[in-house]
C-alpha cells in the first residue's frame, strides 16, 4: 500500500504514544522515540524548527506507520542534514519506511535544496544498513561511541547521499 507524508501534529499524540509503546521491542537499543506526552510535545516543537523537518509516514488509509526526521539542517555552503527514521509495529519490514524515505529524500534535495543527507546506523542494525544501502547511500566511515542511545554511547557507521547520488539513482530507477 502506498504511503504519504504528514506534518507531525498533536492530533496524533495518542496514536503516536501507543505506537511507541507497542514498538519498544522493535526499537530496542536502535532508537528512543518520544514516549511521554511531554517528550512528544518537545518532538513537535523541534520538528517545526528551522533546523529540523519531521514527517509522519502514513498509509493512504490513514494509519501511522513510522517517522522520518531531517535533523540539524545546515544551509549556506554546507546544505546538509542528518537523517533519522523508525517504523512502528506492526508495519515494520513491509517497505513503508523505504517508500517514505524516498519521498523525504525528494523533499530534501528538490524542495529544501540540500546537497547532502547523512544517516548514522549502528553496525548491528542489519535491516537499517540494508535500507540505506538499497536507497543508494554509500558507506563513508565508522564512528566509535558516536551517539548516546538508551543510556550508552554506541558505535555508528556513517552513510551518506549527495544530490548527485540521488539524481543518478533516480534516473536509474526510471529506466
Amino acid at each position: 500500500m502506498p504511503v504519504v507524508l504528514e506534518a507531525p501534529s498533536g492530533r496524533r499524540r495518542t496514536e503516536f504514544l501507543a505506537a511507541v509503546r507497542r514498538s519498544r521491542w522493535l526499537h530496542g537499543s536502535w532508537v528512543r522515540p518520544p514516549a511521554t506526552p511531554r517528550a512528544f510535545a518537545e518532538f513537535l516543537r523541534c520538528a517545526r524548527s528551522k533546523t529540523h523537518a519531521g514527517f509522519f509516514v502514513c498509509l493512504t488509509s490513514g494509519e501511522l506507520v513510522g517517522v522520518i526526521n531531517l535533523n540539524e539542517i545546515v544551509m549556506g555552503s554546507f546544505r546538509s542534514a542528518y537523517l533519522g527514521y523508525y517504523a512502528f509495529v506492526p508495519y515494520e519490514r513491509q517497505g513503508h519506511t523505504k517508500q517514505g524515505l524516498g519521498l523525504v529524500l525528494r523533499k530534501a534535495f528538490k524542495e529544501l535544496r540540500l546537497h547532502r543527507v547523512e544517516a548514522n546506523v549502528q553496525p548491528g542494525n542489519q535491516a537499517s544498513r540494508a535500507l540505506v544501502r538499497g536507497l543508494g547511500f554509500r558507506l563513508e566511515g565508522f564512528s566509535p561511541h558516536y551517539l548516546r542511545i538508551a543510556g550508552r554511547w554506541r558505535d555508528h557507521e556513517r552513510w551518506a547521499m549527495t544530490i548527485e547520488d540521488w539524481k543518478r539513482k533516480s534516473s536509474d530507477t526510471r529506466r
